[in-house]
């Protein structure tokens, strides 16, 4: 503690910061043990990364936790993108996280089988910005998992935000046998900081699913001619080159702009489009290696 006079640290008799090293160290001991508790209950944890902001990562994560939700799975999405966070957005998170009896947050239910954590969801008001440094940023994550009541999960997705610093660090230290899939865009600019991603799985040893090309090209609603808006083919020679799994290319659906907007993902609008079936191969090939 810190005293508010002289006067009073004298009247103290001892160092104010005696003991203060065993509370936390004891405080340190109990989140730990409830974080290994809670992963238990956890059969797959996938962590959604990308080394460059704007490929379309947090679509991805949303719509597959909204895709294993559907097959059936326990499934939880869980956003740590503490400055820029979308899902809560996507998925249609208005209300405030609500707190249980034994003090633990309660994630939102958005279906029988999906369940959803966002730090927007915990703020008042939706504009403001959160201005926290790495610290702050390393307790919430780790809160994320020892304070939130997640329950018995098939699966639980976790959106970072780009690049490789303390949000996916902490992350893979919370969570060390969370498996990657790195998304990304087939253009040159966006494959540069993908291999930055890759580099940084292999450093922190972080086992990875493969990789997911988003925006890969467009049908023109008049001519009906396919464009490749961002080159194309580049997700697959980064994927054979770093000796990776490609697990496919998402086309550009204008729909899956709206679907975000509008809070419920394109998976849940039971629409079969080439968009959602691109996306079911790549859930496929997600759990064929499971």
């Amino acid at each position: 503690m810190i005293h508010d006079s002289v006067d009073n640290a004298k009247q103290g008799g001892t160092c104010p910061s005696q003991g203060g090293g065993q509370d936390m160290a004891a405080k340190q001991k109990q989140e730990d043990a409830a974080i290994k508790a809670s992963l238990a209950k956890i059969k797959h944890k996938i962590f959604v990364l990308s080394g460059k902001g704007g490929v379309g990562k947090s679509s991805v994560s949303a719509n597959l936790a909204a895709s294993l939700s559907q097959k059936g799975y326990k499934t939880g999405l869980m956003d740590v993108d503490v400055h820029g966070p979308s899902i809560a957005h996507m998925l249609g998170l208005t209300e405030l996280l609500e707190i249980s009896e034994n003090q633990l947050l309660l994630p939102k239910q958005i279906n029988g089988n999906l369940k959803v954590v966002s730090v927007q969801a915990l703020m008042q008001d939706k504009d403001q910005a959160i201005i926290w440094r790495g610290p702050a940023k390393t307790g919430m994550i780790k809160q994320f998992v020892s304070s939130v009541d997640w329950g018995e999960l098939d699966f639980l997705i976790i959106d970072a935000p780009p690049g490789t610093g303390d949000e996916p660090l902490t992350v893979v230290q919370t969570i060390p046998e969370a498996l990657g899939v790195i998304v990304t865009t087939p253009q040159e600019v966006a494959l540069a900081d993908i291999r930055k991603s890759i580099s940084f799985c292999k450093t922190v040893h972080l086992k990875t699913l493969g990789i997911v090309e988003n925006m890969a090209g467009f049908k023109c609603p008049h001519c009906n001619e396919p464009i490749d808006l961002f080159s194309s083919g580049g997700g697959v020679k980064t994927a054979k080159s770093q000796g990776l799994k490609f697990l496919g290319s998402l086309p550009f659906d204008t729909r899956v702009v709206a679907s975000g907007d509008s809070g419920v993902p394109m998976i849940f609008q039971d629409k079969e489009t080439e968009f959602t079936k691109a996306f079911d191969l790549v859930v496929e090939n997600i759990l064929k290696q499971l």
